[in-house]
């Protein structure tokens, strides 16, 4: 599953990494990177089309996008950005939906700000050979979708989360959906995640507790990648993720509530 890594892992490991950098190209190229990092700025993989779902690439997209970045499927791949990790989830995300190995896939714990501070940086573009990247999607992915999301409210087992802020779910959001700030599983201060034990109290306080299957959702899903991704590497077995999140769920004029 992918997971969470120190940077002091990824210092000690970088032989065998693929590092990607998400943030946009200018600040790759004007502000240094991880040593050996090449650049695969989030919007050049969340563009929606016609043969995905939600805000995924197409599966020519996003293989032409690896190939040219010097992935290869057996490649362990380590992800940051300079916003807490949130973009790079996303990266890592649909690396998964699409068929990467989740073992192979790392969300650097902090973002560039942070091992800026404890690690060298480098301004130096590394040569990448191109790679012929074969996205094979698997057979099934952690993907549901409206209808199942609207019967999670009603499900004693399920939780349905929403990791908006909070000023958005009193807007409206889906009925019957408990509110997770993706950020309150992040610490400030080193600008990771939450040490375990207190990121485990923040989700058991809003009800998310490892015995229930999780659902997630938020706008366009960008911030339940994160979520997602801190659920897994903290242990939560049945984690699921809508991808349509409240953009298609509005599209389908479903109901909202703006009550807590």
């Amino acid at each position: 599953m992918t997971d969470i890594v120190s940077a002091e892992w990824v210092a000690d490991n970088v032989d065998r990494l693929r590092i990607v950098d998400v943030r946009d190209g200018w600040e790759y190229d004007a502000m240094a990177h991880l040593p050996g990092a090449v650049s695969v700025p989030f919007d050049s993989f969340r563009t929606g089309s016609s043969d995905s779902e939600g805000m995924l690439p197409s599966r020519e997209e996003w293989g032409d996008l690896l190939s040219a970045a010097g992935v290869s499927a057996d490649s362990e791949l380590v992800a940051y950005d300079d916003h807490h990790g949130v973009f790079a989830a996303r990266f890592l995300v649909t690396a998964e939906l699409l068929g990467h190995d989740p073992a192979a896939l790392h969300l650097l714990d902090g973002d560039f700000s942070s091992w800026q501070l404890e690690h060298p940086t480098s301004g130096e573009t590394p040569a990448v050979e191109p790679t012929d990247y074969s996205v094979d999607p698997p057979e099934t992915t952690p993907l549901v979708d409206s209808d199942t999301v609207a019967a999670a409210a009603d499900d004693p087992d399920a939780v349905l989360v929403d990791t908006r802020d909070e000023s958005e779910y009193a807007e409206g959001h889906i009925p019957g959906a408990r509110l997770l700030d993706w950020r309150e599983l992040v610490d400030d201060e080193t600008r990771g995640l939450l040490a375990r034990e207190d990121a485990l109290a923040v989700l058991e306080a809003a009800g998310i507790v490892p015995e229930k299957r999780v659902v997630l959702y938020c706008n366009t899903a960008r911030r339940i990648s994160h979520t997602y991704v801190v659920l897994r590497h903290l242990g939560f077995e049945t984690v699921e993720f809508y991808e349509g999140s409240l953009t298609e769920w509005e599209a389908q004029d479903r109901p909202l509530e703006t009550e807590r």
